[in-house]
């Protein structure tokens, strides 16, 4: 008799707990999948600056970076949704460290030229403030459950410089120049970006020179040419 009680007993807690889990499921919020999901993403960058298209003696010197934020709204354009337009808006800010030194006589007209070797300089670099507007065909892995994917992003990237300086420091003298006619501010990069996840390397090549046709040194021109190497991040 004893055993049977704790049959029993042991039967009726089974019951009951499978009947109270079925009425859980059936009171839960079923999950939905979003089939019509874009990958709207917000971005961070990390990259080091390198420059080509330069005049002779031309060199960098310390480190050259830069930093970029930004918002880009998808828009896919096939039905599985792995291919989309990209356009975003963001802003970046970059530092050039050379031995280009970038001065103004006192009649206020730009004058560039190259640090001897031999010269004591405390500091000398460009920096540049910019909007940007990214502008990319994505095509991806995801689907509407997976956030983890591989990516491939190319496009090209609108920019404006709407501040800059080039800051000159040594024990003779310290300069900010703000004012560069020379330097071409509407600015567009070809961009590839390719990773995993929140992780992706990216490279930007800029398809316009620094400095337009007017910036020489010893009538040959200044040019100057960014090229972008770095680490983006990705945040739904």
């Amino acid at each position: 008799m004893k055993f049977i009680s704790l049959l029993l007993l042991f039967l009726l807690s089974t019951f009951s707990s499978v009947a109270q889990e079925k009425k859980q499921e059936e009171n839960a919020i079923p999950s939905v999948v979003d089939s019509l999901y874009r990958e709207d993403q917000f971005y961070v960058g990390l990259s080091f600056n390198l420059i080509s298209n330069k005049p002779n003696s031309f060199s960098q010197n310390g480190f050259s970076g830069g930093v970029h934020i930004g918002f880009i709204r998808d828009m896919p354009i096939n039905k599985r949704r792995n291919l989309a337009i990209g356009v975003g808006l963001g802003v970046s800010t970059n530092t050039y460290n050379s031995n280009l030194f970038i001065d103004e006589t006192p009649s206020g007209s730009t004058t560039f030229s190259i640090i001897e070797d031999n010269t004591n300089v405390d500091r000398n670099r460009f920096n540049t403030n910019l909007l940007e507007m990214p502008i990319q065909l994505r095509w991806r892995t995801s689907t509407p459950t997976n956030y983890s994917f591989w990516r491939i992003y190319t496009g090209v990237k609108l920019s404006y410089i709407y501040n800059y300086k080039a800051i000159f420091k040594n024990a003779e003298r310290s300069s900010i120049l703000t004012d560069i006619p020379e330097l071409n501010r509407l600015r567009y990069a070809a961009t590839l970006t390719v990773g995993n996840g929140s992780f992706n390397a990216f490279v930007q090549y800029d398809l316009i020179t620094l400095f337009d046709k007017d910036a020489l040194i010893d009538n040959q021109r200044v040019d100057l040419q960014p090229i972008k190497f770095g680490v983006e991040f990705y945040m739904l």
